[in-house]
């Protein structure tokens, strides 16, 4: 039987990813584990512990609105003070390799554009030109091998326009669907954020250098940092 989405005690982590294949490792992992009745469609979350911190594991779909509006309920609802985006990621920068973890110091949205209007580029409308994650969450992770801005939009990063996002954002380490769109929510909400992702593939391989595992064993390797920086905080 699903709890309903108030719940006494300390306020939970929240760990949101966008599929199921992303969720299965904390979903695995959690104690006394218990699904919560969840006002969207498509949405699943379970509470629980992860290592006797209370958490809530959120499968919010895939996309920047799924993203955002699942990540609003888990810190109007739930009570959430952090919220973690974990999952699989697409490596953006040429040192990106298969199989790192990229840790988001700060979010954009990579296909944003209203320079015209004088905004930077990535930068939506009276919005920050990035959204900066926590910088203790963000040092908490043990030993990320890549740090720097994540870039987030509707479409995908492939060797068509890679170029050009490297250019546009040159310190940009990975590219998702969703993290920007939490890193939104948590600034309009007064939260933590940060997004420890597992890169999946790579935006534009470099010759010779493999450029894709599966997502479960990317999302493992998040599950693990994820665990790691929940142990240091």
């Amino acid at each position: 039987m699903a709890s309903s989405p108030a719940a006494s005690g300390p306020a939970p982590v929240a760990i949101l990813c966008a599929m199921a294949e992303e969720a299965a490792p904390f979903v695995a992992a959690l104690e006394g584990a218990e699904p919560v009745d969840a006002p969207l469609a498509g949405v699943e979350a379970r509470r629980g512990a992860l290592d006797d911190r209370p958490v809530v594991i959120v499968t919010t779909g895939i996309g920047l609105v799924a993203a955002a509006a699942a990540a609003t309920w888990a810190a109007t609802a739930l009570g959430a003070r952090i919220l973690v985006s974990a999952g699989s990621a697409g490596g953006l920068s040429r040192e990106s390799r298969v199989g790192d973890v990229a840790v988001a110091e700060s979010c954009t949205y990579g296909t944003a554009d209203a320079t015209e209007f004088g905004y930077e580029r990535g930068q939506v409308p009276r919005q920050p030109v990035r959204f900066a994650a926590s910088a203790r969450l963000v040092d908490a992770v043990p030993a990320p091998e890549l740090r720097g801005r994540i870039l987030s939009g509707d479409t995908f990063v492939t060797a068509r326009n890679v170029a050009d996002m490297r250019e546009a954002f040159s310190d940009a380490v990975a590219t998702d669907m969703e993290s920007t769109a939490i890193a939104q929510v948590a600034h309009a909400v007064g939260a933590e954020f940060v997004s420890v992702r597992g890169v999946s593939d790579l935006c534009g391989p470099e010759a010779g250098v493999d450029f894709h595992i599966g997502v479960d064993e990317a999302a493992a390797r998040s599950f693990a940092a994820v665990r790691g920086m929940l142990a240091a905080i």
